[in-house]
């Protein structure tokens, strides 16, 4: 029987300790079930082990928890889940949509061309690998069709994927399956209906939404709010050496992501208890009142000291 009623989730990736714009994310992921009576789960994306830090999974876990945010159900890690990833990819080879690509992400940077949302493959092994060439990664074949993301708070979207993306990756050289495929096959597995993320992944969601076409899976919702940046506009990240979020300050971290938000805030927040402050937050919560821009600046507490 399909699932009728709101199911979201926060899918961090396990790369450092969470910080104020893997916070917001994770409130405006927690906030939008909770008021509309729904689950929300928790799913760690440790499916790049190169990119994670040891003990990040379990200080993200113990974060969420101090902070006040209870998931639904066990936690789910996309490490156990290979042999999903496996079946999605032999379906698709069945259907004929999938080539084995032999070209290097340099050559690939040497001859592409660059859109906003990166480069864009020029099809190189598409009919076959040239003379020479080893298979490295695999790649999906992309039709010249126009893709709409419909997005609950962001302008909308349509992306033509065979001119602005090309062929995309689904499984990379080093064999790890790509964080499009996973997130898809995931979504689906755990019957999420209503995914709300940072818009930095709004530009990945045309590929998605065709992976989820050839596997005849399910479109969810899609909220992409905005990303916290810094003062270079860079996204807040371990890169751009972003501070950890700490449970000492959790109190007002909570109203500063609220702020962030442009949510309403009862009188003298600060004097509220957390469950008071969360209650207020649960039924106050209004995405109409979220600015639809894809980034906004971070509070100065939060980044890091030049």
């Amino acid at each position: 029987m399909a699932i009728t009623r709101y199911r979201g989730r926060f899918a961090p990736s396990p790369t450092g300790p969470l910080h104020f714009g893997s916070l917001v994310a994770a409130m405006g992921s927690y906030l939008d079930a909770r008021h509309q009576q729904g689950e929300w789960l928790l799913r760690i994306e440790d499916l790049d082990p190169p990119r994670e830090i040891a003990g990040a999974s379990d200080h993200i876990l113990r974060t969420l928890e101090q902070f006040g945010m209870t998931w639904d159900g066990p936690v789910s890690y996309q490490s156990q889940r290979s042999q999903h990833y496996d079946a999605a990819l032999n379906q698709l080879w069945q259907q004929g949509v999938l080539y084995h690509c032999g070209c290097s992400r340099q050559e690939i940077a040497d001859s592409a061309v660059q859109t906003e949302a990166g480069p864009v493959y020029p099809g190189t092994c598409r009919n076959g690998l040239p003379p020479g060439r080893s298979p490295r990664s695999v790649r999906v074949h992309t039709e010249a069709i126009a893709i709409s993301v419909p997005d609950r708070l962001q302008a909308p979207l349509q992306q033509q994927l065979a001119s602005e993306i090309g062929d995309f990756v689904v499984r990379r050289a080093d064999k790890l399956f790509s964080y499009q495929l996973a997130v898809v096959v995931d979504d689906a597995a755990q019957q999420v209906t209503d995914v709300v993320r940072g818009a930095d992944l709004l530009d990945s969601t045309p590929r998605q939404m065709y992976l989820q076409q050839l596997l005849g899976l399910p479109t969810p919702s899609y909220l992409h709010l905005p990303v916290a940046v810094n003062s270079a506009r860079a996204k807040l990240s371990k890169q751009t050496l972003a501070q950890a979020v700490t449970v000492d300050d959790r109190h007002t971290a909570v109203i500063d992501v609220l702020r962030f938000l442009q949510q309403p805030l009862p009188e003298s927040p600060q004097d509220a208890s957390r469950d008071e402050l969360w209650q207020w937050a649960i039924d106050h919560w209004d995405v109409t009142a979220i600015p639809n821009s894809r980034t906004l600046p971070a509070p100065m507490e939060y980044l890091q000291p030049t």
